[in-house]
């Protein structure tokens, strides 16, 4: 199958595999597993290891509304879990849905501290910024290219926020509204339309630079994601659309991990460049 079929498949088993919500976390469940969050201190997921998707997304539909309160309003969506390497560490075989508030967005350059949020890590990303809802019928890369108005940079800084011996599955990560903490965003990149543009996506690097010691700590290219990161829209449309939903212009969706997940570090920054994009651009932060 086509890459971009293979991504509506698994939109498609993300719900309707999942039973019916019979267990979603009640109110007092989730706003305890919220002051531990906020006190960075470990914690259980909403939805353990085993639960089932439909309860999760229950859960992280709960989260979102309290976050939302001092974080604004939903700005987009992530795809979480959308390469190889990171399905396997996490023991799943499909990407995993999660939900992007304005507040969690950086500026460029951000300085964060991981002692802010349990287990702090930083990885490689891309957000798509959608200008059409025609993307919500798109089924290729290239129709889905037809309906943005470009990318941006991305250095995606999640927290997983549970104890390090709690085992986490697509059903537990989905209810911690994927490790959603803080991510620094960069300018829109306008990119060429057709063939051209689709081929720059798949082929750009993405590579992580230690500032101070110049060392490389990952590269990996566009493809890493689901074979081509707009494969990674295609799927979040098809997890809303079963949800009654849709892409907007304006909506941000972010992309998944482009390489490895990183440990935050204090003292440490990093720079992510995006090479093969018009102008080699970048963005950064450190970690105090």
């Amino acid at each position: 199958m086509r890459a971009s079929v293979v991504t509506l498949a698994l939109a498609t088993s993300f719900l309707v595999s999942a039973p019916a919500f019979a267990a979603c976390p009640d109110d007092a469940a989730i706003d305890a597993f919220l002051a531990e969050r906020a006190a960075a201190r470990p914690t259980t997921a909403p939805v353990a290891a085993g639960g089932s998707i439909a309860d999760a997304l229950c859960a992280q539909e709960k989260i979102v509304a309290r976050l939302s309160a001092d974080l604004g309003p939903v700005v987009g969506y992530k795809a979480g879990l959308t390469s190889p390497k990171s399905q396997e560490i996490f023991g799943v075989s499909e990407p995993v849905f999660g939900t992007l508030l304005k507040g969690m967005i950086l500026e460029p350059g951000a300085s964060v501290s991981p002692s802010d949020a349990v287990r702090a890590l930083y990885e490689a990303d891309l957000i798509v910024e959608i200008s059409d809802a025609a993307v919500n019928e798109a089924s290729t890369p290239e129709e889905v290219l037809a309906s943005i108005a470009g990318v941006r940079p991305f250095l995606e800084l999640p927290a997983l926020v549970v104890g390090k011996d709690e085992k986490l599955d697509g059903a537990a990560i989905t209810s911690i509204n994927v490790g959603a903490w803080r991510g620094v965003m960069g300018e829109l990149i306008v990119l060429p339309q057709g063939a051209e543009g689709v081929a720059m996506l798949a082929g750009f690097t993405a590579r992580l630079t230690d500032d101070a010691t110049g060392e490389t700590l990952s590269a990996a290219p566009g493809k890493a994601v689901l074979g081509h990161p707009l494969n990674a829209v295609t799927w979040i449309a098809g997890v809303l659309k079963a949800q009654g939903k849709a892409l907007k212009p304006g909506d941000l969706v972010s992309v998944g991990s482009i390489g490895p997940l990183h440990p935050m570090k204090p003292g440490m920054s990093v720079t992510l460049a995006y090479e093969g994009l018009p102008g080699t651009p970048k963005i950064g932060a450190s970690f105090k």
